[in-house]
């Protein structure tokens, strides 16, 4: 899916899409960074879109590794069903049920989850019911990095987690905030 195409699903659908653009390369390398790569047996993304960050992240995972995607957009879980890569399972879901899918693929726990989820947009009581599942399945040494383009999410982050590191990309549209949020 080319920028116009993802253009035209904003435009579509809004406050359900929540950019005007994918990521930029500069913003999928901050927010893989924080990630170690030799260890990881199970990464959660929410909201891919076109999936930069999910190619990246295939492209860094270990093989036996596996990589739980939820996205609630129908054109763009089309386009990520033409990845060809078994590691990879697309969930056509809310992130608020992640819980569901762990427990159906008999996981407990997961290293990382990586998120594109326009908190600005979705109501105050899905942010904190996601939150809330994102800190009970994190592994204890995992990491929980979402991106944001401005800073309201922070206070609540740092409510939610111990830790809550800020990085910056001003080469993304918009420009981006990076959190990596610890227990």
């Amino acid at each position: 899916m080319n920028k116009a195409d993802f253009f035209t699903q904003f435009i579509k659908r809004g406050i359900r899409v929540g950019a005007v653009a994918p990521s930029s390369k500069h913003l999928v390398k901050k927010m893989i960074d924080p990630i170690d790569f030799s260890q990881v047996k199970c990464i959660v993304e929410f909201g891919p879109g076109t999936g930069n960050i999910t190619f990246e992240l295939l492209n860094k995972m270990p093989q036996d590794a596996i990589l739980i995607v939820f996205e609630i957009n129908k054109e763009f879980c089309e386009q990520l069903r033409k990845i060809n890569d078994p590691r990879i399972k697309i969930i056509s879901d809310s992130a608020e049920n992640l819980d569901t899918y762990l427990l159906k693929n008999n996981i407990t726990k997961v290293d990382y989850i990586v998120s594109s989820l326009p908190f600005t947009l979705i109501p105050n009581l899905i942010v904190r019911k996601i939150l809330k599942i994102v800190r009970r399945s994190l592994k204890p040494k995992g990491a929980f990095i979402q991106y944001q383009y401005s800073l309201n999410s922070y206070g609540r982050l740092r409510k939610t987690f111990k830790n809550v590191d800020l990085n910056f990309t001003p080469i993304n549209l918009p420009p981006a905030f990076i959190f990596t949020c610890t227990n």
